[in-house]
This record gives C-alpha cells, structure tokens and sequence, in this order.
C-alpha cells in the first residue's frame, strides 16, 4: 500500500481519474455492504481503509489503527487489500477458487488483488470473505500473529 492519501473519501475518490474512481466506486459499494460492525472507513494507507478504529483497539504495533480492508488505485491498476486472507489460508484459497470457478485471473499479493475494472473480480465471494469476519475475531487473530513472532 505505497503511496499517500489523506483528506476524506469522497476527496480522495474526487482525485482520482475517471475510470480507476468507476472501478474504486464499484468495489466500494461491495465493501460497504458486506463490511461487520466495528470497522472504521477513512483514508489512509494511500487509499480508503477500513479499520479498527485505535478507541477499539489501542494495542496495535505501530500505535495506528488495525487495517481489515483497503482499497486503493495504483498507477496502472486499482488494488483491493484484505488482511484476513492473510491471516486464514483457507480464505486465501476461497477466493483463489472463485477465481478460477468464474474463469478470471487471480493477480495476487499475499493480501492484494490487482484489477482495472471490478469485472476482474469475483466480487460475491469477496464480499462474503469482508462479512466473515467480525471485529472481535480480526483482532484475536491479529493477537494470536504477535504472540507467534514474540
């Protein structure tokens, strides 16, 4: 998640060019229909983000909220990061199934999808993999990350 971004969303979605804003939109609104209770949109991180707020849960290694989602656009593509998959490989290889399933090509980070348009994307499946995931479990599995590294 190179890159900075600050201001509210609706600058930094008024920032972008025309069709990565399209794309960025059409994968927001997925986002924010599948989003669990708990989580904070806002920006940052060089895109939006969807958080756990610090108020939740202060404890965080570099003293800056807990990002669960983030949605950003690249120079060349857009990307949409989700930091459970990370945290779960059965999630990983959900969504790589749902891509293959629906004939599309998985362009893959450990948590970020690159896409140019949201038709690169199994997009029903990402969103059950958003809801999957309640605040109180994100952050016991991030706890449970910590203790392994300690």
């Amino acid at each position: 998640m190179a890159g900075k971004a600050s201001g509210n969303v609706t600058d930094y979605l008024v920032g972008l060019p025309k069709e990565r804003r399209s794309a960025v939109e059409a994968v927001r609104k997925v986002v924010r229909r599948h989003l669990p209770q708990g989580y904070r949109e806002t920006v940052g991180w060089a895109g939006i983000t969807y958080e756990v707020p610090l108020k939740r849960y202060p404890d965080t290694y570099n003293g800056k909220p807990l990002p669960y989602v983030c949605l950003a656009a690249q120079k060349n593509y857009c990307a949409l990061y989700l930091m459970g998959i990370y945290q779960v490989p059965a999630q990983a290889a959900k969504l790589k199934a749902a891509f293959k399933a629906a004939g599309k090509k998985a362009d893959m980070g450990k948590s970020c999808i690159r896409f140019r348009t949201p038709d690169d994307l199994p997009l029903e499946t990402i969103g059950e993999l958003i809801a999957g995931t309640p605040v109180d479990a994100f952050i016991a599995r991030y706890e449970a990350g910590r203790k392994r590294r300690a």
